[in-house]
């Protein structure tokens, strides 16, 4: 297992985040794609979520909340492409800027030792993906990768 890497190059729309893990990719895109495995480790620790949709397959959709005192914030987007072990593609929308929608693409690729997920993200603007790096991404997305580097270990 690595550490999680995560590439933000100031001025363009992308962010890019990296890591191995210690399983098979069969392992971890179950881990990626089952509802239930996916609200234990999809966000930060301090926040709880709520997964009321989760349909991993092309043409699919999902919608998920996360709470915490302050109130609670949805995500929703559409599966685009789903190559079982492979390959996901989709959309990812924070309900609270409608119209702000980024395309993701998450590749799962087998090394030596286990797998590495790399996932890609393009935001509609360079302003929509420097917001999202203010709003404390780079926190969410680490405990997130290491939450789901727990659960993928649990599951073996």
């Amino acid at each position: 297992m690595s550490e999680t890497t995560i590439n933000a190059p100031a001025g363009t729309p992308f962010v890019e985040v990296t890591r191995e893990f210690d399983a098979t990719p069969a392992q971890l895109f179950r881990v990626l794609s089952d509802r239930d495995l996916v609200a234990q480790w999809m966000g930060p620790r301090e926040l709880e979520m709520t997964v009321e949709e989760y349909d991993v397959r092309s043409g699919g959709r999902y919608r998920y909340i996360h709470r915490d005192d302050s109130g609670e914030y949805a995500f929703r987007g559409v599966f685009h492409t789903v190559d079982q072990d492979k390959l996901i593609i989709q959309t990812f929308e924070w309900e609270g800027a409608p119209g702000e929608v980024c395309l993701e693409k998450a590749t799962l690729e087998p090394t030596a030792t286990g797998v590495r997920l790399h996932q890609q993200s393009v935001f509609p603007s360079v302003g929509s993906r420097d917001q999202f790096v203010a709003s404390g991404m780079e926190h969410g997305v680490r405990d997130s990768m290491d939450r789901l580097a727990e659960v993928v270990a649990k599951e073996g």
